[in-house]
């Protein structure tokens, strides 16, 4: 008898386990991904080898936005792990420019970010005008001058089919976990 009491248990903990595991495979693939900040591109935004949730349903019903935070897949060559992680600048349109004290326009207008971020030294080739192609967006770094973005040929303006998800939160290290400190909420628009 102890040993049919024994099967039912070992069984009933196969089962949870089989549920936990197609749980998880079903949300990693269809609903969030976890993923590795590699660089200080984002700094102090995100930090190097932080992990965070990318939500790959957030532009299954809506587009991106200005000052978003995105995965977006790149080629291998730019990066190893073939994803970089940037903040929505320009949106599909505008044109971006980025003058030589380092100041954003947003079709010709200063863009007000109010965060904090260093002053860009060098614009790359966003010191002419550049008009974000539709269906595209113009990306950068958090930590402008020690970031790859689309101030530079490679990556350019990323395609929104690129676009892995939008980061909302961290979950390592443990004292950081929670929804990452938006933009937006930060500057109350």
């Amino acid at each position: 008898m102890k040993s049919n009491n024994n099967i039912v248990f070992t069984l009933k903990w196969i089962g949870i386990a089989a549920v936990v595991f197609a749980i998880c495979l079903v949300t990693l693939n269809f609903i969030a991904v976890p993923s590795i900040v590699d660089g200080k591109s984002m700094y102090s935004t995100l930090d190097n080898g932080e992990m965070v949730i990318c939500d790959k349903r957030a532009y299954k019903s809506k587009d991106p936005e200005r000052f978003d935070i995105i995965i977006f897949s790149v080629d291998k060559r730019l990066s190893e792990n073939g994803y970089y992680i940037k903040r929505i600048i320009g949106l599909p349109g505008e044109t971006v420019q980025i003058d030589y004290e380092g100041k954003i326009y947003i079709n010709g207008n200063l863009l007000e970010e109010g965060y904090g971020f260093q002053q860009i030294e060098n614009p790359g080739r966003a010191i002419m005008p550049i008009t974000v192609p539709e269906g595209c967006y113009f990306v950068l770094g958090d930590n402008r001058n020690h970031s790859q973005d689309s101030r530079f040929e490679m990556p350019g303006c990323i395609e929104k089919n690129t676009i892995l998800g939008k980061v909302e939160i961290r979950f390592l290290p443990l004292e950081k976990i929670g929804y990452i400190d938006l933009y937006k909420e930060r500057c109350n628009r």
